[in-house]
């Protein structure tokens, strides 16, 4: 996504509350902007997971260590999703050994909660049940992959399928093997691009990560890359696929043995490029999965000096007092000092230049922190970075209003509670809309 493009603005004078505002016309808008979501165990650590998030697929940043330890067991293979009642869902691997897999469930994905192991019938309690992986469909059925030996580590591997038979996630159908696969194969991710299902998984006699596609999640699968197909070499295993913002593929897979992580990038699944190594993760990651998600829409506020004003409470606006952000009453008559501290430039976005960060008039950002509005200098860390950048929507009340989603916690608005600035999951209904929309008019200052 490249930066936006704004033309002459043009000046419309209203009165809005006895104040005279020059309300811009709207500038074109860059679309939704991706955001990756991705979580791992390390080299250091099978039983604690790591959270990193990236604008690119490319470049990851640690946003927490040791953002969820089990209750007991290993947390391998952590797989995440987001599922549509706002909450991510992590499954993975409980231990070398055993018949369960592990549920995890946060509102932010930087804290988690534990919720159940799932038994898998197939495997007796000295077999292996490893790898699971989220698999959601078309038609919005959710489904865990996983490969089990009935026979330990040692075993043959086999890929299963168990499918959600609740919203909650709590029930599961029994195991079905997906058909055509074989013995001796693990690690499956899979994703569908039109009516075509697409497998990617480890051989785990020869160590190659081969392609199999099928016309159903159950089979009959059917191998297209073999062997050496794409040219990556073996020791390979743990394939996980994401769409990039150009709507090309990126698989990424461990090379365990060296200890080192890469990926390789396809227009259509068949044909990929040669491995690249991953700077940064690569030596400290193991097996991960990554999630996107997309930010904003195509709205696109003015930008430069701005008051932003409550859609809900149109005599309040958005401003700093003792460093914490909140919306109060506040017109042209109000001290200069207050007028100044609800009054910002809109500037492209620290952490993604197609979204928006707010600066004050002293030159510092609102940025959230334990998800309150609050007033800091940028410390220059991605992390800062990411808390102190919104995507724009169009706004959730309607009336020529803007919301902001936070970019590193998409799904979650800047919104007022109390009056004081959050950034709280959204909700339904028009309490939340007006709480979330505001109106950008010329600075008070």
């Amino acid at each position: 996504m490249g930066r936006l493009r704004y033309g002459a603005l043009a000046a419309v004078l209203c009165v809005l509350g006895g104040l005279l505002v020059a309300v811009p016309a709207r500038a074109n808008a860059a679309g939704p902007v991706p955001h990756y979501l991705m979580t791992a165990f390390t080299n250091s650590s099978e039983s604690n997971m790591y959270v990193y998030d990236s604008a690119d697929a490319s470049r990851f940043t640690l946003q927490r260590a040791n953002a969820y330890t089990p209750p007991s067991g290993l947390v391998r293979d952590p797989s995440v999703i987001k599922h549509t009642d706002g909450y991510y869902y992590l499954v993975y691997t409980t231990g070398w050994t055993g018949n369960t897999i592990g549920i995890a469930r946060s509102s932010d994905y930087l804290t988690w909660t534990f919720q159940r192991n799932v038994t898998i019938g197939v495997a007796p309690a000295n077999g292996s049940t490893w790898a699971p992986e989220w698999f959601v469909d078309s038609d919005g059925s959710v489904h865990i992959v996983v490969s089990v030996s009935q026979t330990g580590t040692a075993g043959q591997f086999q890929p299963y399928r168990i499918t959600a038979t609740n919203a909650a996630l709590s029930a599961w159908s029994a195991p079905a093997a997906l058909a055509g696969i074989g013995t001796n194969h693990i690690d499956s991710f899979i994703v569908k691009v039109g009516s075509t299902y697409h497998n990617f998984m480890k051989n785990e006699t020869t160590k190659y990560i081969e392609h199999a596609t099928a016309p159903a999640l159950t089979g009959p699968w059917s191998w297209v890359g073999t062997g050496n197909w794409a040219g990556w070499g073996s020791g390979l295993e743990g394939p996980a696929l994401v769409r990039l913002p150009d709507n090309r593929w990126r698989i990424y897979f461990d090379q365990y043995g060296a200890g080192r992580y890469y990926s390789a990038d396809s227009s259509d699944l068949y044909g990929f490029t040669g491995k690249t190594e991953l700077a940064g993760l690569s030596g400290t990651v193991r097996h991960f999965t990554v999630l996107r998600e997309s930010v904003g829409d195509n709205s696109a506020p003015p930008t430069g000096s701005r008051s932003l004003r409550s859609a809900n409470f149109p005599d309040r606006y958005v401003r700093h007092r003792d460093n914490v952000a909140r919306i109060d009453v506040l017109s042209s008559g109000s001290a200069l000092a207050d007028r100044q501290d609800a009054t910002f430039q809109i500037v492209a976005g620290l952490a993604n230049a197609s979204c928006y960060s707010f600066r004050a008039v002293n030159g510092s950002y609102l940025r959230h922190w334990d998800f309150t509005m609050r007033l800091a200098g940028n410390d220059g860390s991605a992390v800062f970075a990411g808390d102190a950048t919104f995507c724009s929507r169009t706004g959730l009340a309607g009336g020529g209003s803007y919301s902001f989603e936070s970019w590193n916690h998409p799904g979650r608005y800047l919104r007022h509670y109390d009056y004081v600035l959050r950034v709280d999951p959204y909700a339904a209904g028009s309490t939340f809309a007006g709480d979330a929309s505001f109106t950008l008019t010329t600075p008070l200052a």
